[in-house]
């Protein structure tokens, strides 16, 4: 397996008072045992798409095909969509980029999911419209923003060249049918290609959503759906002990029930995983956010957010628990050069690597945290890669819906959110 998890520092014969009681973890992951066993029999039957992609090879010819034309054909590619839409993508994505890399084999990708005006003016203006493709990404086919955000850079497109030209540099993800995006490609010309209906967004990251943007930043998309494969291959028939999603599902629901733990923080000591941290914010709020259950999702980073939140985290109110992800960065990075050693005070930094600071920071946080009696889970990555990176998401995807299963709510779905949809264009209708 491409990560291990350690719940150790979960249980109050570790922590103490602020721990789980192992009685009650072990009645959790009972509870889980006959759901899993249900859960591969939905996905025999061709019920749950989003498992059943990790073993899908067929769709990924046409997701590399459409990627090798954009990688060939543009220096900038614009990802329009909101929500599951984009951050899927987005995730995969931050595994081939930096903020400081020069990757000339593969064009810059920008995933814009706002309509603040002032950005897209800002991106209207300073855009090659030329040597620039569109990615467009609505499941329904009817997300106002999308479809604003669409129509808008549509216009600008034409008002650079020829409409049948403009048409070449969009591709459409959505569900057939009839919706307000389906019928705007047939009228432009472009291309579409089919968002599963089954397939939620925030469930859309081994899909063509996700897999596209991935393929043109040049990663490896079989291997992403390998590594959440052989996640889903490693799940227990007839119970849940030693499944890693299970027991990360019976930890945190059960120190929500018995101890009042009211929010998740999850905390990468790795920049490409900082994306991954909004990705399963939004899994983890809009899957359990209902009638009154499910705990809210934090998104930290390390070490940074050791200097600004971890004041609270230690000292404030025990109602947390924290995920730490750790990867492999001791005597990697930058050596430290003799000055700093000849400083006083630096002495520890003597023969030091930055990757060794990161990994001393990563241990002191999880050991503090720990030794004030936060409940702590370690999960270790020791290579973050694309079959790393689809164990995550498959991981985090499963033990979501384990927890779902747990406090009785449906993961599926979000109820609350049509409401503020629905008047958003109410709104603007009045206004038109």
């Amino acid at each position: 397996m491409s990560y291990t998890q350690d719940i150790t520092d979960c249980f109050a014969s570790e922590i103490g008072d602020g721990g789980l009681d192992q009685i009650v973890f072990e009645d959790y992951l009972r509870k889980i045992g006959p759901f899993s066993d249900s859960l591969q029999e939905s996905l025999e039957k061709g019920d749950l798409p989003f498992l059943a992609l990790s073993r899908e090879k067929d769709d990924l010819k046409i997701i590399n095909e459409v990627a090798a034309f954009y990688r060939e054909t543009f220096e900038n590619i614009i990802v329009l969509g909101t929500g599951g839409s984009s951050l899927g993508g987005r995730t995969l994505c931050a595994l081939g980029s930096s903020e400081f890399s020069d990757n000339s084999d593969a064009p810059k990708l920008h995933f814009v999911d706002n309509v603040d005006p002032h950005t897209f003016d800002f991106l209207i203006a300073t855009t090659d419209w030329v040597r620039t493709g569109i990615i467009v990404i609505s499941k329904s086919g009817s997300t106002p923003e999308t479809i604003t955000q669409f129509v808008v850079l549509w216009d600008v497109l034409q008002r650079n060249m020829t409409s049948d030209k403009a048409a070449s540099h969009v591709v459409i993800i959505t569900e057939p049918g009839s919706s307000p995006l389906s019928m705007f490609s047939k009228k432009i010309g472009c291309r579409v290609l089919d968002h599963d209906p089954l397939l939620g967004g925030r469930y859309s990251a081994l899909s063509v959503t996700s897999l596209l943007p991935a393929s043109i930043a040049g990663l490896d998309i079989d291997a992403i759906r390998a590594g959440a494969s052989a996640v889903l291959q490693s799940m227990p028939g007839g119970g849940s002990t030693g499944f890693a999603p299970a027991e990360g599902a019976a930890v945190s629901v059960g120190l929500e029930r018995t101890k009042a733990t009211k929010a998740t923080v999850l905390m990468p000591y790795c920049d490409r995983l900082s994306d991954f941290s909004l990705w399963y914010r939004q899994l983890w709020a809009e899957s359990l956010g209902k009638r009154g259950e499910g705990t809210t999702p934090i998104r930290a980073i390390g070490t940074v957010d050791q200097h600004s939140q971890a004041q609270l985290y230690l000292d404030g109110p025990n109602d947390k628990m924290f995920t730490l992800i750790l990867t492999d960065t001791g005597r990697r990075g930058p050596i430290l050069p003799d000055l700093a050693a000849e400083i006083d005070g630096l002495a520890y930094l003597k023969n030091q690597t930055m990757g060794d600071l990161f990994a001393a920071a990563s241990k002191a946080m999880a050991e503090t945290l720990a030794n004030n009696g936060r409940p702590t889970r370690i999960i270790r990555v020791p290579k973050v890669d694309e079959t790393a990176m689809g164990a995550l998401v498959m991981h985090f995807m499963l033990e979501t819906v384990f927890a779902a299963r747990l406090i009785g709510v449906d993961p599926y779905d979000q109820p609350a959110v049509e409401e503020g949809k629905t008047l958003t264009r109410e709104y603007l209708a009045r206004e038109s």
